[in-house]
C-alpha cells in the first residue's frame, strides 16, 4: 500500500512547514509534533520521507557511509577512495516505544566474540536512520534508558556499543522527529530541548474541513493507488522546492541585524543556554532558502522563533508552552536599528497590541486570593485556594525491590544500574556478562572437542547480568478536601506541599492519581496517569468543604490500588495520604476510619501528610499513621531542605 500523500494531509500549516525547514537543514534539529489523538500528525510525517531526496550511499555498506566523506572508523569499514557506491531513497526508520536497547543500538555477538574472536557487530535502528529520519511516536512514552541513548546520538552524532571491553561506535546523524500526546504526560527536559522545533495541533473544529479530511481517508482506504496518483504531481513539485531550498542554502546570509533580533527575542523570553539562539538562527536560514531568498529578514527571524521558542521558555513543567506574539513582536521591535522616520507604531509588518503587557498566561485566580472563612465549621463549599511555589520534595520510597518500569524513586531489578549478580540464559533478557560466560562454558571443553584458540561456547553457556537501579512507581494521592482543610489558608500550604510532590513524581517518573474525599463520600478525581499536568490542573481547582468522611477516602483508595494491580502489576504502590486525621462524617466515623485503614496496612506502603497546624494540636494524624503502618509527616517537613536541616540538627545536637 502506498502511503498517504503529504500534499493531501488537510491543514496543519505550521506543522507542515516545520517539517520542511527540518529537511531542508537537518541541523535545525527535528520536530516535536504535539496534539490530541486522531489529529493525523503521524500520518503527516510517514508522509515526508517520499519528499525528500535520495542519498548516495557506499556499497554493501550497512551504516549508509557517504563515499565523499566516509566515516573513517565505521564497522564495515574503512572504505577505499573511489569506492562503487549507489544512491537510495532516504529513509524513515520508527523507533517502537518498547524497543529492547540492543535493538536501537546494535548488539554484539558474544557468541563469535569468545570463539572466533572477531568483533560481529549487529547494527541497529540508530544506524538504518542515518542521513535520514528518525521518528518515535508516543516520544513521551519511550522508557528512560532510551532517551538516554537518543540524547548521546543527538549529542555526538555516533552510536558506541560497549559490551565487556569491546567497543564499537558508527555515525549515527539523523532528524529526529517525535510525536506526543500531553495528556500522557510530558517529556524529559533533556530530551525536548533536543528537538529544534515543536508544533501544537489541534483538530479543526470547522465542519467544512472536517468533511474534507473524512472524505479524503475513505478515499485513500478505497483505492491507496489511485488516491496517491492525485497527489504525485503536487508531491513531487514539493520534493523539487525541498532540494532547490537545499542548494540555496548554503548561499543565505545571517546579517548582524537579523542575529541581534534574535538574540534580543532569546533573551526576552528568558529561555535556557544558548541553543535557542542557535536553532531560532538555523531556522531563519532554512526558512530564507524556503522563500528564495539568499538573507535573513525580519520576517525569517519571526517565524523561527515561533517554532524553535515555545518548548524552551518553560520554567517548570506545569507551565503551559506557548509565546505571546505581542512580546515577539516588541522583542522585534526593539532589535530593530534606529528608525529614521517619526512613526513609532512599531514593525511594518504588523500592527502593535494595543494597551500595555499581555505576555504569559493571564494570572490565576487563586493568586492571592481571599481566605476561606468560617474555618470549615460550615458545610458550605468554600473558594479554590492557589498553591504557593513548589520547592524540591522529600525522596520518598516503596519498600522492598520491585521490577516495574524504569524510574528514580524505588530500587528495582531494571536492564540498568550496578551488577549485583548474573542470571542463565532464558531467564530475562539483560546484558551478557562475560566471565560469568567464560566460566561456564569452561569446564565443557575438552567434551566437546576444542582444539586451537578460543572457546567452544553452547546457548546455554550464556549469563546474563543481574542489574539493580530505580522504578517508577504510582504514586496515589488521597486528599482531604473537608471544611477543617481551608481554615487559616491551610489549603494553600497542603496544595504547595503536593503540587511539590508532583513536581517530584514527574521527575522520577511516575504514574500519579488523585482521590478526595470531603462532605459525606470520596471521588477519583484522576485516574492514574502519567499526566502529572492533568493532577496539578485538578489539585488547582480543587475546592473544601462539609465534613469529613475519611473512611471513605480510604476504601476508595484500596479500590483503585486494587484496580491499578491488575492493570499494571508490576508497577508498585506510594499512598500519599493528605489529612489532619480528623474522621467527622457518618456513624461511627473514627472506627470505620481505623478499620479502613486496616485493610491497607501491610499491603501497601503509605504516607501520611499531617495538615493539622496551631498551638492546639489532637494528633489524630500521627494515630491513623500508625493504623496504616505509614511513614508520618508533617506538611512542615515535605521540603527536602528541611529535612536535611533536621538531620544536621540532630547531628549537632548529639556532638554538643
Amino acid at each position: 500500500m502506498k502511503p498517504y500523500p503529504f500534499t493531501a494531509v488537510v491543514g496543519m500549516p505550521d506543522l507542515r512547514l516545520a517539517l520542511v525547514l527540518s529537511s531542508i537543514s537537518p541541523a535545525v534539529g527535528g520536530v516535536l509534533v504535539r496534539g490530541e489523538k486522531g489529529t493525523a500528525k503521524s500520518t503527516m510525517v510517514r508522509a515526508l520521507a517520499g519528499l525528500l531526496p535520495g542519498v548516495d550511499v557506499v556499497d554493501a555498506c550497512r551504516f549508509s557511509c557517504d563515499p565523499v566523506e566516509p566515516d573513517p572508523a565505521c564497522p564495515d569499514g574503512p572504505h577505499a577512495e573511489g569506492s562503487a557506491a549507489h544512491r537510495r531513497p532516504a529513509r524513515l526508520v520508527e523507533l517502537p516505544v518498547g524497543a529492547a536497547e540492543d535493538r536501537v543500538i546494535g548488539s554484539l555477538n558474544l557468541e563469535r566474540a569468545l570463539a572466533d574472536g572477531v568483533t560481529d557487530f549487529q547494527p541497529g535502528l540508530l544506524a538504518a536512520a542515518h542521513r535520514g529520519l528518525l521518528y518515535v511516536d508516543e516520544v513521551n512514552l519511550l522508557h528512560d534508558h532510551l532517551v538516554d541513548t537518543l540524547l548521546d546520538a543527538a549529542a555526538m552524532g555516533r552510536a558506541t556499543v560497549e559490551r565487556e571491553g569491546v567497543s564499537v561506535s558508527h555515525a549515527a546523524r539523523f532528524v529526529l522527529i517525535g510525536t506526543m500526546n500531553p495528556e500522557e504526560g510530558e517529556l524529559r527536559p533533556q530530551l525536548l530541548d533536543r528537538f529544534g522545533l515543536t508544533v501544537e495541533v489541534a483538530s479543526s473544529r470547522d465542519p467544512e474541513l472536517r468533511v474534507e479530511v473524512v472524505r479524503r481517508r475513505l478515499a485513500y482506504e478505497a483505492d491507496p493507488d489511485d488516491f496517491a496518483g492525485r497527489y504525485a504531481a503536487a508531491d513531487a513539485e514539493l520534493a523539487a522546492d525541498i532540494e532547490a531550498a537545499q542548494r540555496l542554502l548554503p548561499s543565505v546570509k545571517l546579517p548582524d541585524d537579523a542575529l541581534r533580533q534574535i538574540a534580543e527575542v532569546c533573551a526576552s523570553f528568558e529561555v535556557d543556554g544558548m541553543r535557542a539562539d542557535i536553532v531560532t538562527a538555523r531556522t531563519a536560514v532554512a526558512h530564507a532558502a524556503w522563500a528564495g531568498r539568499t538573507e535573513v529578514t525580519t520576517e525569517d527571524v519571526r517565524v523561527a522563533a515561533r517554532l524553535a521558542l515555545p518548548h524552551r521558555r518553560r520554567r517548570n513543567p506545569f507551565d503551559a508552552p506557548g509565546i505571546s506574539e505581542e512580546q515577539l513582536e516588541q522583542a522585534l521591535q526593539d532589535a530593530q536599528p534606529e528608525d529614521p522616520g517619526p512613526d513609532d507604531d512599531g514593525p511594518g509588518s504588523g500592527t502593535p497590541p494595543e494597551g500595555g503587557e499581555t505576555s504569559g498566561p493571564p494570572p490565576s485566580s487563586s493568586e492571592g486570593g481571599e481566605e476561606p472563612s468560617g474555618g470549615g465549621k460550615s458545610g458550605g463549599d468554600q473558594k479554590p485556594v492557589g498553591a504557593g511555589e513548589a520547592f524540591r520534595a522529600r525522596r520518598f520510597e516503596v519498600k522492598g525491590t520491585g521490577e516495574g518500569a524504569a524510574g528514580r524513586r524505588s530500587r528495582a531489578i531494571t536492564d540498568n544500574g550496578r551488577t549485583i549478580g548474573v542470571q542463565p540464559a532464558g531467564t530475562k533478557d539483560g546484558h551478557p556478562h562475560l566471565l560469568a560466560t567464560v566460566r561456564a562454558a569452561a569446564p565443557h571443553q575438552r567434551s566437546r572437542g576444542r582444539s586451537g584458540a578460543g572457546l567452544v561456547v553452547r546457548p546455554q553457556d550464556l549469563r546474563f547480568a543481574r542489574r539493580e537501579g530505580r522504578e517508577g512507581n504510582l504514586v496515589l494521592f488521597c486528599v482531604d478536601a473537608s471544611g477543617s482543610m481551608g481554615a487559616r489558608q491551610r489549603m494553600r500550604e497542603v496544595k504547595t506541599a503536593v503540587l511539590s510532590l508532583l513536581l517530584d513524581a514527574y521527575q522520577r517518573r511516575d504514574k500519579v492519581g488523585l482521590v478526595t474525599f470531603r462532605a459525606s463520600g470520596a471521588e477519583l478525581a484522576l485516574p492514574p496517569t502519567i499526566s502529572v499536568d492533568a493532577a496539578a490542573s485538578r489539585l488547582d481547582g480543587l475546592a473544601t468543604g462539609g465534613r469529613t468522611p475519611l473512611a471513605e477516602g480510604l476504601l476508595e483508595a484500596a479500590r483503585v490500588l486494587r484496580i491499578e494491580a491488575v492493570r499494571d502489576p508490576l508497577r508498585r504502590p506510594l499512598l500519599v495520604v493528605v489529612t489532619d486525621g480528623r474522621a467527622t462524617s457518618g456513624a461511627d466515623a473514627v472506627k470505620r476510619a481505623q478499620q479502613a485503614a486496616g485493610l491497607l496496612a501491610g499491603n501497601v506502603t503509605s504516607v501520611v501528610m499531617d495538615c493539622e497546624s496551631g498551638k492546639m494540636r489532637l494528633g489524630l494524624a500521627a494515630e491513623l499513621a500508625e493504623h496504616l503502618g505509614a511513614e508520618h509527616v508533617p506538611v512542615t517537613e515535605v521540603a527536602a531542605d528541611t529535612l536535611a536541616g533536621a538531620v544536621r540538627s540532630r547531628i549537632s545536637g548529639k556532638a554538643a
